[in-house]
C-alpha cells in the first residue's frame, strides 16, 4: 500500500516523492522546497540524547538535536514494522493464527506484550492495534511470520522499505526493536521522515491516534483491551500518535505528531533516561513552536 501524502505538507512530499521514485523519476523530479528557519527564540531543554522537530506543512525546522546521530530506537522500530505489513497486506481482515513461539519470543525477551494467547485467531487489522497501542512484541513476531513470511525475510522487507524512503542512516535487525540481535540504529531525522510516510497511510494513521482498542471474545480468540502507551494523546491538543519506546539501550524514546491550525508538527525525541520527561518535553516544544510560529 502506497504511503497517502497528507494534503498541504509541501516541503515533506516533495522529499518523499524523490525517496520513493524509480531513479529514472528521481532525476527528473522537482527540488524538494528549501527548509526555512524558525523564529528567533531558545526552544526548552531536551535532555534526550537527540530530538528533532519539524512542521511538515511549512518544511520549518524547529528543533534539532543531534538529529543525524545513529541510536538504537527500541520499539519505534515497530512504526516500520506496521508500514511493511500494510504494504504487503492484501485484506486486513485476514487472520493470522498466533503460536506458542509468538508468545514464547515477548516473553523470553522480557518485552511488553498484548497478552495474545498461542492458538488464536485474530485479524491482521487487530494485530496492528496489538503492535502499536502496548507495543506488543508478541504481535511484531506474529505480524512478521506472517508476512516475511518469517522474521528474516520480513526484517529484509523493512530495510528495502527504508531505503526507498532514503532514511540513509537505518538499519533494522528484528521487527520490535529489541536489543537481540544488537546493530539496529536509526536517526531522529529518519524517524521524523518515517512517521511522515506512516502517518499518509490512513489505516496508520487511525491506529496510532487511538487510545484504546477493544476487541471482543469470538470463537477463535479472547477478549483483548490495549491502550496506547502514548500519554500524549488526550493531554497535548491535537497529538495525533505516533509510537513509544524503551530498552536499557535506547532509553525512553518518543515519536510524536500534532495537528495544530492546519499545520501538521512532527517530533522525536531518542534517548532520554525518564519515562515521563520525553511526553512533558515534547509538549513543551509543541507549545514553543507555537508560541514562536509567524
Amino acid at each position: 500500500m502506497a504511503p497517502m501524502l497528507i494534503k498541504g505538507s509541501l516541503w515533506c512530499a516533495a522529499v518523499l516523492a524523490v525517496a520513493v521514485a524509480s531513479p529514472a523519476q528521481a532525476a527528473s523530479a522537482p527540488a524538494a522546497a528549501p527548509v526555512r528557519e524558525p523564529a528567533a527564540s531558545a526552544p526548552p531543554a531536551v535532555p534526550g540524547r537527540a530530538a528533532y522537530l519539524i512542521d511538515a506543512t511549512t518544511g520549518t525546522v524547529h528543533h534539532a538535536k543531534s538529529a543525524t546521530r545513529r541510536l538504537p530506537v527500541a520499539s519505534l522500530t515497530k512504526v516500520m514494522t506496521a508500514y511493511v505489513v500494510l504494504a504487503e497486506a492484501g485484506d486486513l481482515g485476514d487472520t493470522v493464527t498466533v503460536t506458542t513461539g509468538d508468545v514464547r519470543h515477548a516473553a523470553a525477551n522480557g518485552a511488553t506484550h498484548a497478552a495474545l494467547r498461542a492458538g488464536e485467531r485474530l485479524t491482521t487489522r487487530d494485530l496492528l492495534y496489538a503492535l502499536m497501542l502496548p507495543s506488543g512484541a508478541d504481535a511484531a513476531h506474529a505480524l512478521a511470520r506472517r508476512y516475511g513470511p518469517g522474521t528474516t525475510r520480513f526484517v529484509a522487507k523493512m530495510n528495502t522499505a527504508a531505503r526507498s524512503l532514503g532514511l540513509a542512516n537505518t538499519r533494522y535487525t528484528n521487527p520490535d526493536g529489541l536489543s537481540v540481535p544488537s546493530g539496529g540504529y536509526s536517526t531522529a531525522k529518519d524517524q521524523v521522515r518515517l512517521a511522515f510516510a506512516a502517518l499518509g497511510d490512513p489505516t496508520l494513521r487511525q491506529i496510532s491516534t487511538t487510545g484504546r482498542h477493544a476487541v471482543p471474545r469470538t470463537a477463535v480468540h479472547h477478549a483483548h483491551t490495549w491502550h496506547n502507551t502514548n500519554k500524549l494523546l488526550g493531554a497535548a491538543p491535537g497529538a495525533i500518535g505516533v509510537k513509544t519506546g524503551y530498552t536499557r539501550a535506547a532509553g525512553y524514546c518518543l515519536l510524536y505528531a500534532a495537528e495544530r491550525e492546519e499545520h501538521l508538527l512532527i517530533g522525536v525525541i531518542l534517548g532520554d533516561t525518564q519515562a515521563d520527561r520525553r511526553f512533558e518535553t515534547a509538549e513543551r516544544l509543541l507549545e514553543w513552536t507555537d508560541a514562536t510560529a509567524p
